[in-house]
């Protein structure tokens, strides 16, 4: 059970990546830790905007519905969590000034049918 749950998280964030990376952004890191933090799922430069931003993303990724929407799961905790890894990237990845922006990736994989993807930017 849990090996499926791990596989079903890997391909949520490897259609997440896929999905970045055709918006033009640059992926930086992939299940990035920060001891005491936890860790983000990935994080992106996006250029597009003119001023270089650093996007610390949060992947949810459910094998259907009956719990939701994945983007659901995401709590004010887990955002003051993202905000803070956010600001440790930074720090421990100095590249002049960024501005740092918080999405969210929600993809549900039913079977049968293609991923759905619900990119959230801003989020937190």
């Amino acid at each position: 059970m849990k090996a499926d749950k791990q596989a079903i998280g890997r391909r949520g964030e490897d259609l997440a990546v896929a999905e970045l990376q055709r918006q033009g952004m640059e992926v930086l890191a992939r299940n990035w830790r920060c001891g005491r933090l936890g860790e983000v799922d990935v994080v992106a430069l996006d250029r597009s905007a003119g001023v270089p931003t650093v996007v610390v993303c949060e992947v949810k990724c459910r094998s259907g519905l009956g719990f939701g929407h994945p983007l659901e799961a995401i709590t004010w905790a887990k955002l003051r969590t993202l905000r803070q890894l956010a600001v440790e990237w930074v720090r421990d990845h100095p590249t002049g000034p960024v501005r740092v922006r918080i999405d969210a990736i929600g993809v549900v994989l039913l079977a049968g049918q293609d991923p759905q993807l619900t990119h959230a930017r801003g989020v937190g």
